[in-house]
């Protein structure tokens, strides 16, 4: 797959390493020069470094490692070279206190997708820092990390799956672009318990055998434990 990487922060080096290490083509885009090569060098293999738009019209899968206050103006000025493409975004509009930018809004997904309209935005990878992305692979009491995916295009989601599973993870559909809201929304929650409760998340939900709720037995057993 050629892959177009927009950015050289943190997610873009961590993803694409990943990527070409599963034998796809990456190119990363960036506005500066140097630190655009520097990241394709580290990265290694094929990867290779080139500007934003030279980037956009690498890829048949195009990653907006963006910041959430430079993306529309970037995809909105790439927008012909994205045309039929998927774009992925992992950003997330969360702000001092964190404040979810986009509330009572269209997410970060759909106003990219209002910038690039013959685009096809995909959210996925916007759940964890980028270090857990740097695992090899991100994998915890021997199940790997499950992804969200959210998107309205069936061939565009093929492909971001694929990168999901490339990265060592598990996909999971999370519905169309207009749910991508709620995993933005989900993200400041999460970073909101992690970062100022210090709670662990992953306690919050129960394991899915009771997510409807516990079976009549279960639920009697638990009123035995708790006598």
């Amino acid at each position: 797959m050629r892959i177009g990487v927009l950015g050289t922060g943190n997610m873009a080096d961590a993803l694409a390493f990943h990527w070409v290490r599963a034998g796809h083509e990456v190119t990363i885009g960036g506005r500066d020069a140097d630190k655009t090569e520097s990241l394709a060098t580290r990265i290694g293999g094929s990867a290779k470094h080139a500007g934003l738009r030279a980037a956009a019209e690498f890829g048949d899968v195009v990653l907006a490692a963006l910041p959430f206050d430079a993306g529309t103006s970037v995809v909105r000025e790439l927008r012909a070279a994205l045309n039929g493409k998927a774009l992925l975004d992992c950003s997330n509009p969360v702000g001092p206190g964190f404040r979810l930018l986009t509330e009572g809004g269209p997410s970060a997904a759909q106003q990219l997708a209002a910038m690039a309209p013959e685009a096809h935005v995909v959210k996925a990878f916007n759940l964890c820092h980028e270090d857990v992305w740097r695992m090899r692979p991100p994998v915890f009491d021997g199940r790997p990390l499950a992804v969200p995916v959210c998107g309205d295009d069936h061939a565009a989601l093929a492909r971001v799956r694929q990168l999901v599973r490339d990265v060592g993870c598990e996909p999971v559909t999370g519905g169309g672009l207009e749910r991508a809201g709620l995993l933005e929304a989900t993200a400041a929650l999460f970073i909101a318990l992690w970062v100022g409760e210090g709670a662990d998340v992953q306690a919050i939900a129960p394991p899915l055998a009771y997510a409807s709720g516990p079976g009549r037995e279960q639920a009697e057993g638990g009123k035995r434990t708790l006598r």
